[in-house]
């Protein structure tokens, strides 16, 4: 963030509700002037008037005698009318910005809304990853809690249970009914369920929109919402091979956080150990996302199964060349856990390490490609890249 400002480009920073965009901007950034636009009363105001706002930064920039004020408005999307002023300002050099929103879905969906291309860097906060947790928890309790800072940071359990289900409910009345993103709310929670109980598996449409009573067009609407609000993130499916044709195109879908997940799934907090194995992987494939964030790696994260058996349950692409990685929910991984690793790294052109991450105290070579990490060291897998 600091090196955009420096070089005098505004930013839009965006992330699901709760992980700190705000506190982060407070405790940061020294801005000239604050708006937030979740203010009902100061978005009318410049929804009425969208003109408003250059009148006043224009103001501000005499104020300041002609130096460029920094303006940091939080919920861009509340008022997306906003962009084409603040392009203006912009390109005038009257203004620099920091622009925060919870959901871009107004700010991609409207042909009428300018993204400021070529004038703005976009960021993205996540919830907390693992390098960033002044102590680490057990892994059990990052698998029911997920790591929200609010939620992180809250000692008392029933707490904790309580403010997860008050998001999901602010996002379903809020997001979804407020913004009336979707006809029917009663559908689109039964959906929200079911998106949450099938996170982290090739999701069939079909199936899902049976179960929901909705059509299977409505559930890709549904799950794009899901995109747009940044509760969810896809996986794609490495469909390219030159000696298999049966390999699964579907996507998956990982909930940006588990402990807001396991709410929506309406689960208790005593979860089977296959419960617990289950959302292991898809808590690594969220770590892994944060880290190709963190390190401004121009790369993808994506998965590889055929049907006839073999999987590699996440793979980095980074130019398509490839890092195959497995999740395993044991302390001591062994030959029959690295089959379809060695296989993926002969038929594809990856990096020199294939990574097993799993339960084990200390890392382990499996093989000459394959390395075992424990789940608290797997960001030492983008080392190579």
């Amino acid at each position: 963030m600091d090196t955009a400002l420096k070089r005098g480009k505004s930013i839009l920073l965006t992330g699901p509700r709760q992980t700190g965009k705000t506190t982060l901007l407070a405790h940061q950034i020294k801005s000239d002037w604050t708006l937030n636009l979740a203010d009902p009363e100061l978005r009318l105001q410049y929804e009425m008037s969208p003109g408003l706002l250059k009148a006043e930064v224009n103001a501000l920039y005499l104020k300041n005698s002609r130096t460029v004020p920094l303006l940091v408005l939080d919920e861009i999307q509340k008022v997306p009318v906003l962009m084409d002023v603040i392009q203006l300002l912009i390109d005038n050099k009257q203004a620099q910005f920091i622009l925060t929103g919870s959901s871009v879905r107004k700010l991609k969906r409207s042909k009428q809304i300018n993204l400021l291309p070529g004038r703005i860097v976009g960021l993205h906060l996540d919830p907390l990853s693992l390098l960033e947790l002044p102590m680490l928890p057990t892994l059990e309790t990052l698998l029911l809690y997920g790591s929200l800072p609010g939620i992180y940071f809250e000692k008392n359990t029933t707490h904790r249970e309580e403010d997860l289900k008050n998001y999901v409910l602010s996002y379903l009345e809020e997001e979804i009914r407020a913004e009336a993103l979707v006809r029917n709310i009663g559908s689109f929670a039964r959906f929200l369920e079911l998106a949450a109980i099938e996170s982290g598996q090739p999701v069939n449409m079909e199936k899902i929109s049976q179960d929901v009573g909705v059509k299977r067009n409505t559930i890709i609407d549904y799950y794009q919402i899901l995109l747009d609000c940044l509760i969810a993130e896809r996986i794609e499916p490495i469909t390219n091979s030159a000696s298999r044709h049966r390999l699964t195109k579907a996507d998956k879908y990982l909930f940006f956080d588990l402990g807001v997940r396991r709410l929506c799934a309406r689960e208790g907090n005593k979860l089977s150990m296959q419960s617990l194995s289950h959302l292991f992987e898809q808590f690594v494939g969220m770590e892994l996302l944060r880290y190709l964030r963190l390190f401004t790696l121009n790369g993808k994260l994506r998965y590889w199964r055929d049907h006839n058996g073999p999987e590699v349950d996440y793979v980095i692409d980074i130019h398509n060349k490839y890092i195959p990685i497995e999740v395993k929910w044991t302390t001591k991984p062994d030959a029959k856990d690295i089959i379809h690793l060695e296989l993926f790294l002969k038929e594809y052109d990856c990096y020199e390490t294939a990574y097993i991450v799993c339960q084990c105290k200390n890392k382990l070579k499996l093989s000459e490609r394959v390395i075992a990490l424990p789940w608290q060291e797997m960001s030492v897998i983008l080392d190579s890249v």
